[in-house]
């Protein structure tokens, strides 16, 4: 009996329509990276598993899909055994793993796959810097539009095999490079015809600094995780997990100005000037912030908003200066829509140290989830045939097909009915498909030279010669 066919949970098929609708997204992301001066690279699948795992924090490593290796070892016993702790664990999953155990199990996992598909685009592109650092020249300016897979729990606009589309310059600790990813930003969005998305703009080094200003500077990552949260659990929640975390109440009353942040960009920096006049670390960030924000705004945004959002948290294992998140515009209940920020060592994992970056990455797949639902898809994107030539016998084909010939020449998308089949099933194909035109080449027309070109939505056809034939369908 022939199994019942299925796809892993969290990956799609995608119909004709739907690739048109990705490759329009992509095409203006591309078209923009390029004019931006950005150059294509791509990486493999897969990576040696030390070259992803540690570089995503322990809940990055717990969504990296692992490979087996191939062969028959694994089943062999004598030469890998399974320890002991572990069989009564892997016997009942319902169980929850400790530490002791994980670690066991990360060494036997280690044992048996010694290669993982990669999980972003960013750490393959690392030890792409670091391998090839004597054929790149500097500052170096890629792009990458290619898959990556998370073994994270599937929701809407979240899946476990999607792409990602980055840009990123390295060697360069240049403030411009940031004001240009914010126009980046902005003009792919504006050609895509999105209005409203809220380009969110923090700095690592403000976070540092209000930890450091609080006192609470060996509890960065917790602070700012919590103050990350705002938006979800509101005031009373983040104040609850950051005394859970051990951050004391008279620290929490210091930050209490954060909570409702409001303003135009200049109040905000003033308020964070004041705020972090004690930190070097800090203040060094709201001038940062400044430079970007002040040239942004001399140079002008199309579609985009640019705000200032000190709880913006994210990367905070990698980003050492400037961080982005981009939201979709209000009216959609949508996720980050793409994100990024400053690394002024990522390449050190692989042994390049002083080698600072900036980049950032669109979510294609939740890009295409607001522009459907917003209707902001051009109707020309999903045409495919603009003309069906039907089949009358062999003889009226080949007189179709150099007709075929020169119209495609042209540049237009245009195919032969395969088979002589009756008219009524022909155009019933052609109405199918949403082509708009048919064209009929019998006896006649091959005695004329001409072409019976019928309009499928209208119902007007007249005869035509090729010339002609090619004018009305461009």
């Amino acid at each position: 009996m022939a199994s019942k066919p299925g796809i892993p949970k969290g990956t799609r098929d995608f119909s004709p329509s739907e690739v048109a609708k990705r490759q329009y997204i992509i095409g203006a992301i591309k078209h923009h990276f390029e004019t931006f001066g950005f150059q294509p690279i791509e990486t493999p699948s897969f990576e040696n598993s030390d070259t992803l795992m540690g570089k995503y924090g322990e809940e990055g490593d717990r969504l990296i899909f692992k490979i087996l290796n191939s062969g028959n070892f694994f089943f062999d016993k004598s030469k890998i055994a399974l320890p002991e702790s572990l069989d009564e664990l892997l016997a009942n999953s319902s169980e929850t793993i400790n530490k002791e155990q994980l670690v066991q199990l990360n060494k036997f996992t280690a044992r048996i796959s010694e290669k993982a598909l990669r999980y972003d685009l960013t750490v393959p592109f690392a030890r792409y810097v670091v391998q090839h650092q004597n054929e790149i020249e500097f500052p170096f300016k890629r792009y990458q539009i290619q898959p990556v897979w998370r073994a994270d729990r599937p929701q809407k606009g979240r899946f476990r095999e999607f792409f990602q589309c980055d840009a990123d310059v390295v060697g360069s600790t240049s403030l411009w490079q940031e004001v240009e990813l914010v126009q980046l930003y902005d003009n792919v969005f504006t050609t895509l015809g999105l209005n409203g998305a809220v380009i969110k703009i923090n700095n690592r080094k403000i976070l540092s600094g209000i930890a450091e200003v609080i006192g609470a500077k060996d509890k960065l990552i917790d602070f700012t995780v919590a103050l990350d949260k705002l938006d979800k659990i509101g005031e009373d929640g983040v104040k609850k997990e950051m005394l859970e975390k051990g951050i004391t109440e008279d620290a929490i009353a210091k930050v209490q100005p954060l909570f409702n942040f409001t303003g135009s960009i200049d109040e905000k920096l003033a308020k964070l000037s004041d705020l972090l006049v004690s930190s070097e670390e800090g203040t060094k960030g709201v001038e940062e912030l400044r430079f970007i924000c002040d040239n942004v705004a001399a140079i002008g945004l199309g579609k985009s908003i640019l705000d200032l959002d000190v709880t913006l948290a994210r990367g905070l294992n990698y980003y050492t200066g400037a961080i982005f998140e981009v939201t979709a515009p209000k009216e959609v209940a949508m996720g980050s829509i793409g994100g990024g920020g400053r690394y002024d060592d990522l390449t050190g994992i692989f042994g390049l140290k002083n080698m600072s970056g900036v980049g950032i990455s669109f979510g294609l797949d939740r890009i295409y989830l607001v522009l459907e639902e917003l209707n902001l898809f051009p109707d020309t994107v999903t045409e495919a045939t603009k003309v069906l030539f039907i089949n009358f016998g062999n003889e009226e084909a080949l007189y179709a097909m150099k007709a075929i010939a020169a119209l495609r020449a042209a540049g237009i998308k245009a195919e032969l009915y395969p088979d002589a089949a009756k008219l009524a099933k022909q155009f019933s194909h052609a109405d199918k498909r949403g082509i708009p035109f048919t064209v009929l080449c019998g006896d006649e027309e091959i005695a004329s030279s001409t072409y019976k070109i019928k309009n499928l939505v209208s119902g007007e056809q007249e005869s035509v010669s090729l010339e002609e034939l090619t004018e009305r369908l461009q």
